[in-house]
């Protein structure tokens, strides 16, 4: 996929909803607006659409029903904010979404979610679950418990990660703003939108503006946000979302806001992401039967395919696999730990839960997470 039709066509959406639009500037939340924004999310999963929300308002909400005129720097306030706001802003989400017959869950995640590998493929498999039983994730970052140390900064950057999280293939990011200008609309009514462009196009952030006072983003956030979704191959669309049926217009392939394509294809451009990550946690020497699969056909690992196990790794650390020789010749995100791993290496999958207790994947390395050298 190129081109931004073929982008509205596609299955697995993320969609981020900023502060300023769901909170009406700082004035509670929009319910009218929300209500809207369901019910075309509504009519997408009907058409087959797998929807992830990303939601900011939590602190803007919190600072409206705590009486706040001005955001707090302190991170115990903002805490106390998100705390108090997070209850009405899912609230008002499950109340909307229970109208078309859709559950709804409350995913909260900080930056070590993501960071840490083993938390990663938890929040991966959470995540796909949930996609697979029909129901819509709504994600927040973790205000409550979040540091400066562990905060991902913006909801724009979440919502990025979390596309490269669930491999989606659009991001959309509902803002009040058209688009991307080449220059500031506020101030200079010659600005022109910028339609289309490259998601890693450099000169894309001299042109984006500062933050607004209720959000941590900005324009500018949403350009990097669109390079960080395009690593896992997403397009991303920056659209106003108070435009009417703006979700649906989006899904009907009309030109509306600014589309941010992937310099690469998504499968590529995720092994590329694998193959450039240097530091290894540990190594997989290979039979010979199991070296030739994966070199001709690019399957997932299979443990019965494994003879040894090097290292000390947790799950969802990245490990070499190695032939016979000891020649790497592919590296890959394993599903299990060193420890477990010996213990399943040289065994069909179907033995994995008799001899651990449980099975959490039936690959050691599933194929989407591993890479040929």
């Amino acid at each position: 996929m190129q081109s931004r039709e073929e982008f509205a066509q596609s299955r697995r959406w993320v969609i981020k909803i900023g502060s300023a639009l769901l909170t009406n500037d700082g004035r509670g939340l929009a319910s009218d607006a929300i209500a809207r924004w369901v019910a075309e999310m509504a009519d997408l999963r009907r058409a087959g659409r797998e929807l992830v929300l990303v939601s900011s308002g939590a602190v803007a909400e919190g600072m409206c029903r705590l009486g706040w005129r001005k955001r707090p720097h302190a991170v115990y306030e903002l805490q106390a904010a998100a705390a108090v706001g997070q209850m009405g802003l899912v609230q008002a989400y499950e109340s909307q979404f229970q109208k078309f017959g859709l559950h709804t869950a409350q995913i909260l995640l900080t930056h070590e979610d993501l960071a840490n590998r083993g938390r990663y493929l938890n929040a991966r498999s959470t995540l796909a679950s949930l996609l697979k039983l029909g129901v819509v994730p709504v994600v927040n970052e973790n205000d409550t418990v979040a540091t400066d140390e562990i905060r991902f900064g913006d909801n724009d950057t979440l919502a990025a990660l979390v596309a490269n999280l669930v491999e989606a293939d659009l991001l959309v990011i509902l803002t009040d703003q058209h688009g991307l200008f080449d220059a500031d609309p506020r101030t200079n009514p010659k600005a022109r939108l910028i339609e289309e462009g490259e998601a890693n196009d450099a000169s894309l952030e001299a042109v984006a503006g500062g933050s607004s006072g209720l959000g941590r983003g900005g324009m500018l956030t949403k350009v990097r946000a669109a390079a960080l979704a395009a690593r896992s191959g997403a397009g991303t669309l920056i659209v106003p979302g108070r435009e009417p049926s703006v979700l649906s217009r989006i899904a009907d392939g009309e030109g509306i806001g600014t589309f941010l394509r992937p310099a690469r294809e998504r499968l590529a451009a995720r092994k590329q992401w694998l193959a450039g990550r240097l530091q290894m946690r540990g190594r997989l020497r290979l039979d010979s039967g199991a070296v030739r699969v994966l070199r001709r056909s690019g399957s997932s690992l299979l443990p019965v395919g494994v003879v040894g196990v090097e290292g000390d790794f947790a799950r969802g650390e990245l490990v070499a696999c190695c032939s016979p020789e000891g020649q790497e010749i592919a590296r890959g995100l394993v599903n299990y730990s060193a420890d477990e791993a010996r213990r399943i290496i040289g065994c069909p999958s179907e033995r994995i839960e008799s001899i651990l207790g449980y099975v959490d994947e039936p690959e050691l390395i599933h194929r989407d997470n591993l890479v040929v050298i």
